[in-house]
């Protein structure tokens, strides 16, 4: 199994990236990446899966079709993942679903196999939190557009992380692939990345797995770049390394067959007092990137 995907190897159809539980080799967690010229569209159906259109640049209307009636949804969006929060919109299962961009944009659709059937809605970007995690060079920004506690899905967790350039994010490394009630959860993994440029040179970072003694053994050094894909069903996952002048983005798509929907982990023991200093330490001056819009009255 290659668990580091380059720009254009996930590609399938009209998705630059198109990871599905079965070509990933696991259970629950979806990510496409569709581009749409102006004018475009795209339909997809949503079959076992819970997804949440996200833009990540442009925006677009999202029409979700099913046996009770149709769902119609304008998603702002935002000139790109540095430029700002976005809106999205969840639809359910087994529905119909099309994009329709006006303007053009690409779109993340995150998925998640699911058993329950929620319905379709729409996420504001000022109802986006956005977490300021770690200090000094550990410091890291994270849209929680939805994590759990925050957004309402089955199965489904997904959100934002943005790494200023020279920073190490995903630290200290972390996993989730034991069921320990209360302490850690099973979770698939999906990072998809987007890097600032500079002067016109485009940006890289570098992300790290390692094998934690369950399962395969993820073992994973990869240089990532503009579109890269990283999948990981079980390790140590982190560092992720944006180099200097560069900032790095990386939406983290994840789902796995626990009956509660939780992000638990546990850090490396080898790493994990990494922590302790964190307190001692200013957080990144250049945080936040941007915040969420404010709330309409």
């Amino acid at each position: 199994m290659t668990y580091h995907l380059p720009a254009g190897e996930a590609a399938d159809g009209p998705y630059a990236v198109d990871v599905t539980p079965e070509s990933a080799g696991w259970g629950y967690s979806s990510l496409r990446v569709v581009r749409l010229p102006p004018g475009g569209s795209h339909t997809f159906d949503s079959g076992e899966s819970e997804w949440i259109v996200l833009p990540l640049s442009g925006g677009c209307t999202v029409r979700a079709t099913d046996e009770s009636g149709e769902d119609t949804f304008e998603l702002t969006g935002r000139e790109g993942v540095f430029a700002g929060v976005t809106d999205f919109a969840y639809v359910p299962r087994e529905a119909r679903t099309t994009l329709t961009s006006s303007g053009g944009g690409r779109f993340a659709l995150t998925g998640a196999r699911c058993t329950r059937r929620l319905p379709a809605r729409y996420g504001p970007a000022s109802e986006v939190p956005v977490e300021l995690r770690g200090t000094g060079t550990c410091s890291r920004q994270v849209n929680n557009f939805a994590a759990a506690g925050t957004f309402a899905c089955d199965r489904l967790i997904a959100v934002e992380v943005l790494t200023p350039g020279g920073n190490w994010s995903s630290f200290p490394p972390h996993k989730h692939d034991e069921h320990r009630p209360g302490e850690e959860s099973v979770l698939e993994e999906i990072y998809y990345f987007e890097f600032a440029d500079h002067a016109g040179i485009p940006g890289l970072g570098y992300q790290r797995v390692s094998p934690s003694g369950r399962g395969g053994g993820t073992d994973v050094l990869a240089e990532v770049r503009d579109g890269d894909v990283v999948l990981i069903p079980d390790g140590w996952h982190g560092p992720s390394m944006a180099v200097p002048g560069h900032h790095m983005y990386y939406l983290n798509v994840m789902a796995g067959p626990e009956a509660e929907r939780a992000w638990l982990i546990s850090d490396h023991p080898g790493h994990a007092w990494i922590r302790d200093t964190w307190p001692e330490q200013p957080v990144d001056p250049r945080l936040p990137l941007y915040t969420a819009p404010e709330r309409s009255a």
